[in-house]
């Protein structure tokens, strides 16, 4: 995704909801022993169209917890969301996790697994199919549904990219 399209934000004035995708024990072994070590990935957002992810490491669990949210809130970024959903299908990529996203009728819920869910919920869609393919590693299927997030555009962006009314959008 081009840097040019990605609309950053500030994280000073919006309440965000944390959400843990996945906390991993990484093992240092020594002379004199076993180093533990934690990594959490967690994804923030405001459920109104901004989300980010970060990444923590630390000794213990809640502080690698904290510095993901942390790091989490100094990559936010804003994505389209009309009633509820994305507003067309979108695929995105990272490394071999690909993930595909449909729009759903309302009442349909979030239909996604894992770490796509969390990021889904922390944008704030509420009905949506999603499909999961290739890798399952949690850090490269939260990468890969905030590219397909970036992909989506409103039809007044599009409206406005063409330089014709919101009317000839959804007519033709």
């Amino acid at each position: 995704m081009s840097e040019a399209n990605v609309k950053r934000v500030k994280s000073s004035e919006i309440e965000f909801k944390d959400r843990l995708v996945a906390v991993k024990r990484v093992t240092k072994v020594t002379k004199g022993g076993r180093a533990f070590t934690f990594s959490a990935i967690v994804v923030v957002g405001d459920e109104n169209g901004v989300v980010g992810y970060g990444l923590g490491k630390s000794k213990e669990v809640t502080d690698a917890v904290s510095k993901g949210v942390d790091d989490a809130k100094k990559n936010l970024v804003k994505v389209p969301i009309i009633r509820g959903t994305v507003p067309h299908e979108g695929h995105g990529k990272f490394g071999g996790a690909y993930v595909f996203l449909k729009p759903a009728a309302p009442g349909t819920g979030v239909i996604a697994g894992g770490a796509m869910r969390a990021v889904l919920d922390s944008v704030g869609v509420h009905d949506v199919l999603a499909k999961s393919k290739g890798s399952s590693n949690p850090h490269n299927v939260v990468k890969a549904t905030i590219d397909a997030l970036l992909q989506m555009r409103d039809p007044a962006t599009i409206a406005q990219h063409r330089g014709i009314k919101m009317s000839r959008v959804f007519n033709g």
